[in-house]
């Protein structure tokens, strides 16, 4: 079975050049952080803000070569945990055929977010590795009243999880 999910946020270390993508499930208050490079976080988020650039990226070329070739991507799904290692496979149609191209999961989510196609997570990954946050010790939850974003949803206990990562000591 497969998750969909919405890219919550991109973070960053100030210690390190350490970047997590944040994944939330469409349907439920679940999280799935992953770590990623700085170069691919940066294409996911010049992407996401809108950012113009003088000259195509490397996720930009891959899309275009993509299309060029017949094929339009469908899908990318985050399919396995193995080893503390996340892989992914993005979902091609062409010529009426479908096919999975093996990829990292940041390079996929990168690809995704410039062809507005859905990321999907293993229900399998998720039971491994989302993140559930608790309701506030006072029973209340955090994300009461308006919401103006996933991120300002986002319950208050798992945003200072994220806020206190020590990315510093990954190199």
């Amino acid at each position: 079975m497969l998750v969909e999910v919405r890219i919550d946020s991109v973070r960053v270390s100030l210690m390190s050049q350490h970047r997590i993508v944040v994944l939330k499930d469409a349907e439920a208050t679940r999280y799935l952080p992953i770590w990623i490079g700085p170069f691919e976080a940066d294409a996911i988020t010049i992407e996401l803000q809108s950012v113009e650039v003088a000259r195509p990226l490397t996720h930009d070329l891959l899309k275009s070569t993509i299309e060029k070739l017949g094929a339009e991507v469908v899908q990318v799904v985050i399919t396995e945990l193995r080893n503390d290692t996340f892989y992914a496979e993005i979902g091609l149609r062409i010529a009426g055929r479908r096919m999975q191209i093996d990829s990292r999961p940041s390079d996929a989510i990168a690809l995704a977010v410039r062809s507005r196609v859905p990321v999907y997570v293993a229900e399998d990954v998720m039971e491994q590795a989302a993140i559930v946050p608790e309701p506030d010790l006072d029973g209340g939850s955090s994300d009461e009243g308006s919401a103006a974003s996933d991120t300002a949803a986002t319950p208050e206990a798992f945003r200072d999880f994220l806020e206190g990562l020590d990315l510093s000591g990954l190199d």
